[in-house]
């Protein structure tokens, strides 16, 4: 069981920065694929990242490629997603996962980021 819980969102201008954050607990954290993904209204939920459990591999959606990094420390149980170069388009509610069982099993409550232009 992993229980998750987001933060560190909020408004930003276009071009600025905002870094995301997630806790979690269980005892199975530092050994799972870990993502974060977003849903801006009226729009279906989205891939945004993911880091691997042993090595750091990651992986990145096409649209926050440069810009984002996810990164993840597991002696604090702590996922991190750094957000530079925001964009309007990047405004959503931004959720953590954790895979498990070759699906994403568990989920945050989301944080809300907005990007005014």
């Amino acid at each position: 069981q992993v229980e998750l819980v987001e933060s560190g969102g909020g408004l930003v201008q276009a071009g600025g920065s905002l870094r995301l954050s997630c806790a979690g607990s269980g005892r199975t954290f530092g050994t799972t694929t870990m993502g974060w993904f977003r849903q801006a209204p009226g729009k279906e939920r989205e891939f945004v990242a993911r880091i691997s459990w042993i090595g750091g591999t990651t992986y990145y959606a096409d649209s926050v490629k440069g810009r984002f990094t996810i990164s993840r420390d597991n002696a604090k149980n702590t996922l991190y997603l750094q957000m530079n170069s925001l964009k309007p388009e990047d405004t959503a509610v931004y959720y953590c996962a954790a895979r498990q069982g070759g699906s994403w099993s568990y989920w945050g409550q989301g944080t809300q980021v907005t990007v005014s232009s």
